[in-house]
């Protein structure tokens, strides 16, 4: 793996400066942890976890910010699923979710499988970009 800007993946480097984000020490380190594998779901929380046990020295507060601004950049999508639970998809094509709730994890529908017909047509001046549609699942009783 080439690595840049104080061992970090190149990849990552790249991905922080197409977005036109600085690569700081906190969103190399975090952009490695998010990035290092294929499409993932992670939570603040469950990012924060990944980053102290990489010895990674970073508050949660950081992890939040961090989040939200490769979100507005556009390098994550951000799903709100219930009011105190959101996670944070490297994946940011538009696509639909289970989500678990007794595992508490989000995963891919596969592209074309849900169609949604009958939505109203936005206030002026406002385009729809995307229609989120999370299926939330849980155990047969």
């Amino acid at each position: 793996m080439t690595t840049a800007c104080g061992g970090a993946p190149a990849k990552v480097v790249e991905l922080l400066r197409k977005a036109g984000l600085r690569p700081t020490r906190q969103r190399l380190a975090l952009g490695e942890l998010l990035f290092k594998d294929m499409d993932r779901h992670v939570s603040a929380e469950q990012l924060h976890a990944e980053a102290l046990n990489s010895g990674y020295a970073v508050s949660l507060a950081t992890v939040y910010n961090t989040l939200h601004q490769f979100t507005e950049a556009g390098m994550l999508r951000e799903l709100a699923i219930d009011a105190g639970k959101t996670y944070f998809d490297t994946n940011t094509s538009n696509h639909n979710h289970f989500y678990i709730a007794h595992e508490g994890r989000l995963e891919d529908i596969a592209d074309e499988t849900i169609r949604v017909e009958g939505v109203p047509p936005p206030p002026e001046g406002l385009v729809i970009s995307h229609v989120d549609v999370v299926v939330r699942l849980v155990r047969k009783r």
